[in-house]
C-alpha cells in the first residue's frame, strides 16, 4: 500500500535562518514559508500547532519529497535517538566526503565520518549529522538508488529516500509495515550503529536489530530495534511530537476500516496535498505516519 515518501514534518525550537542553512549547505529551496493551518493542525489532530511557523522545503532539481519544518517549544527530556518512533531521515547525496569536508564550521554537525556501510565496490557510503534544529540526518550515497532515479553522477544533493524509525520491537514493527500497510520486510540483522550507540551512552561495540522494508522504487523505511528502556517519546498534550514528528507517504488502495486512526481520512486543499484525501495513523513504535492517497494505477 505504502508508495513513495513524501513530507517529512520536523519540529525545532527555532526557525530562524534554518532555510538559508539547507540553502547554502544542501541545495534545499524554501517552496513555502506561511503557518500551521487550521485544516492541517486538525489533520494532525494536535489543536496547539495551529498557526505556528513553519517552511516546506525541497531539494535542489525538485523532486516532491519535501521537508516541513515546524516550530514548536522544546519538549523536556527529548534528546534526538534516544526514544522510540522516527529517529533519523536519510538524503541521497553524490559525494558523502566532499560534502562532510564542505559543512566545518556550519550550521550541520557531523556525529559520524563519512563510511562505507559494507565492504563492497558498489556499497553505500555514508556520514550523519545534527540539523541547525537538532534534526538527525544521514546523508548517503547509494549507487543502486541513484540509478534508479536516473541521477547523473554530480547531482549533489537529492531528495530522502529513507526515513528510519525504531521500536522496542522488531516483530511488531515488520509486522505492522508488512501486514497492515504492505511494506514486508526480510528478518533483522544486528548491526553496530556508532550514532545510536553514542547517543545513548551505550558501548560501543552495542548492536541493534535492523532490516529495510522496500515501498516504491528506490524508497525504503529502516527499521531499527532499540532497547526497551530507552521508551516512548515524550510530547507535550495537543502538539506535534518533538524531532521527526510524522512522515507522509503516498498510498494507493487505501483501506479506512483496517487501520487505527489518530485522524480518519479527509481530503485536503493545501499543498503539498493538493485535494488528496489524508489520515493519520500511529505505528507501534508510536510514529505518526501521514497516508496520502493516490489514484490506482490503471493496468
Amino acid at each position: 500500500m505504502l508508495k513513495e515518501i513524501a513530507i517529512i514534518t520536523i519540529t525545532m525550537a527555532n526557525l530562524n535562518g534554518v532555510d538559508v542553512a539547507y540553502r547554502d549547505h544542501l541545495g534545499y529551496q524554501l517552496v513555502e514559508n506561511a503557518p500551521v493551518s487550521a485544516a492541517l493542525a486538525s489533520l494532525w489532530s494536535a489543536p496547539a500547532m495551529a498557526g505556528q511557523r513553519s517552511m516546506l522545503l525541497a531539494p535542489a532539481d525538485g523532486a516532491p519529497v519535501y521537508l516541513r519544518l515546524v516550530e514548536d517549544e522544546p519538549v523536556a527530556g527529548y534528546a534526538p535517538m534516544t526514544s522510540w518512533g522516527w529517529n533519523a531521515t536519510e538524503i541521497l547525496v553524490a559525494d558523502p566526503d566532499g560534502l562532510a569536508e564542505s559543512l566545518a564550521d556550519s550550521p550541520f554537525t557531523i556525529i559520524g565520518p563519512p563510511k562505507d556501510l559494507w565492504a563492497a565496490p558498489d556499497a553505500p557510503r555514508a556520514f550523519q549529522v545534527l540539523g541547525p534544529g537538532n534534526e538527525v540526518l544521514y546523508l548517503t550515497s547509494n549507487p543502486q538508488m541513484e540509478r534508479v532515479f536516473g541521477l547523473s553522477p554530480d547531482y549533489g544533493v537529492e531528495r530522502v529516500f529513507i526515513m528510519i524509525v525504531a521500536g522496542p520491537s522488531m516483530g511488531a514493527l515488520r509486522t505492522f509495515y508488512a501486514d497492515t500497510l504492505g511494506a514486508p520486510s526480510e528478518p533483522a540483522t544486528a548491526w553496530q550503529i556508532s550514532v545510536i550507540a553514542n547517543a545513548n551512552d551505550f558501548a560501543p561495540e552495542t548492536t541493534f536489530g535492523l532490516t529495510v522494508a522496500a515501498i516504491a522504487p528506490g524508497y525504503l523505511i529502516e527499521l531499527d530495534e532499540y532497547p526497551p528502556s530507552l521508551g516512548m517519546r515524550p510530547g507535550n498534550t495537543g502538539h506535534l511530537p518533538p524531532g521527526i514528528a510524522a512522515v507522509g507517504f503516498t498510498t494507493q488502495g487505501l483501506d479506512p476500516a483496517k487501520l487505527d486512526w489518530r485522524s480518519a481520512p479527509r481530503p485536503m486543499a493545501e499543498f503539498p496535498y493538493d485535494g488528496r484525501s489524508v489520515g493519520v495513523t500511529v505505528g507501534p513504535a508510536g510514529e505518526w505516519i501521514e497516508l496520502i492517497e493516490t489514484a490506482a494505477e490503471s493496468d
